[in-house]
C-alpha cells in the first residue's frame, strides 16, 4: 500500500544519548585543555564514540593505548572506563599527574571486586572480555575473576570453592540477556552473592527501557552510535529481539536508502557515548526524506550529575575571573 509524506514519522526517544559519565569525562578533558593548555594525553578513547575522540584531539588532545606512550611527568587522563591498578602503578613510575575520568558508577563496581576478593570470594564478571571496562575491573583482582557473557559459559566454570562466589557486571550490558546469566549463576552455585545495587547503569537501563516501549510503534530503529560503544549495541540488539528493524549508525551518511523503503515510522535514539549534534543531522537528513511528521517521545525523566574530580575542580578554581 502507499502513503503520501505527511504518513511518515520520525519518533525521537528520550532519553538519548550523553548520560552523566560520558558528560563528566569530556568536561574533565576540556576543562584540562583550557585550564592546563595542550598537550594533555588521554589513555584509550575518553568515551567510544569517534566524533567526541576527534573533536577532543581537534583541541589538543592526545590518545594514547597505554601508559608507556606518556612521556615522564606528563599529565595522563584516564577515560570513562576506568584502569586497572597495574596501569595506576604504572603512572606513578612515570610520575605522571593524572586526573581520573573514571565514571563514578564503574568506580562502584571496582569497589565491589576488590570488597569480594578481600572477603575470599572468587569474582565472575558478567561482561565483554576485550571491553576496556572489563579490562579494568578484571585488574583489581586477576587471579580470582572469571569473566563470562553468557548462561551456556556459566556451565563450564570450574571455581575453587563453589560456596564462595559473588558476580558483578559490566555497566554497559542488556538487563535482559544478564538477566538470563545471573539466573544460570544462582542455579549452579546456590550461595553466590551479587552487588547491592545492580551494576548496570541507570543510562543504558533508560535507554534500553524507551527502545521497548516504543519498538512496537516502528518499521525501523536507528541508533545513534560508534561500532565499539557496548551500550549502543545492546539498544540495537534489544530492538531486534522486539522484532523490529534497527541498525546502528555513526552518522546520517551510514544511512541506506533500502532501509527506508516502504518504512513509515522511523524511531531513533542514541547511544550513552553520542552526541547530540549527529541525532540532529539525522533528524534533518530523515525529515528531507519526508519524514517531517516529528514526535518527541519521553519514557521518564533523566537528571543526573555526576561531581568533578577535585584536579579539575582546582583548576576551575584558580583560573582567572572572565573580564568585566
Amino acid at each position: 500500500m502507499s502513503f503520501d509524506q505527511t504518513d511518515k514519522t520520525l519518533l525521537l526517544l528520550k532519553p538519548r544519548g550523553f548520560c552523566a559519565g560520558v558528560v563528566r569525562a569530556i568536561d574533565i578533558v576540556r576543562i584540562a585543555l583550557e585550564a592546563f593548555g595542550a598537550p594533555i594525553y588521554v589513555r584509550k578513547e575518553i568515551v567510544h564514540n569517534r566524533y567526541v575522540v576527534d573533536d577532543l584531539a581537534s583541541k589538543g588532545a592526545i590518545f594514547v593505548d597505554e601508559i608507556d606512550e606518556v612521556p615522564n611527568g606528563q599529565r595522563v587522563i584516564y577515560s570513562a572506563h576506568g584502569v586497572s591498578p597495574e596501569v595506576r602503578e604504572a603512572s606513578k613510575k612515570r610520575g605522571l599527574r593524572v586526573i581520573d575520568a573514571t565514571c563514578p558508577l564503574v568506580t562502584k563496581v571496582h569497589v565491589e571486586a576488590i570488597k569480594f576478593a578481600k572477603e575470599g570470594h572468587s569474582l565472575v564478571l558478567i561482561g565483554h572480555h576485550d571491553h576496556d571496562e572489563v579490562v579494568g575491573t578484571l585488574g583489581e583482582a586477576p587471579d580470582v575473576t572469571y569473566v563470562i557473557s553468557t548462561p551456556e559459559e556459566v556451565q563450564t566454570l570450574e571455581i575453587p570453592d563453589p560456596n564462595r562466589v559473588a558476580y558483578l557486571t559490566q555497566t554497559t550490558l542488556s538487563l535482559d540477556e544478564t538477566v538470563h546469566v545471573i539466573a544460570a549463576l544462582k542455579q549452579k552455585f546456590p550461595n553466590i552473592k551479587g552487588p547491592h545495587a545492580q551494576d548496570i547503569c541507570y543510562a543504558t537501563e533508560n535507554r534500553q527501557t524507551a527502545v521497548k516501549d516504543v519498538s512496537a510503534e516502528c518499521d525501523l530503529l536507528l541508533v545513534v552510535g560508534s561500532d565499539n560503544s557496548s551500550n549502543s549495541n545492546r539498544l540495537v540488539e534489544v530492538a531486534r529481539n522486539l522484532r523490529t528493524k534497527s541498525h546502528l549508525i555513526e552518522n546520517f551518511k551510514a544511512i541506506q536508502s533500502e532501509w527506508l523503503e516502504g518504512v513509515r515510522t522511523v524511531g531513533v535514539t542514541a547511544g550513552a557515548s553520542a552526541p547530540e549534534i549527529l541525532v540532529e543531522q539525522v533528524v534533518e537528513f530523515l525529515t528531507s526524506k519526508g519524514y517531517t511528521n516529528l514526535k518527541e517521545v519521553e519514557v521518564m525523566p533523566e537528571n543526573v550529575r555526576f561531581g568533578l574530580p577535585p584536579e579539575i575542580v582546582a583548576a576551575i578554581g584558580s583560573a582567572p575571573a572572565a573580564a568585566q
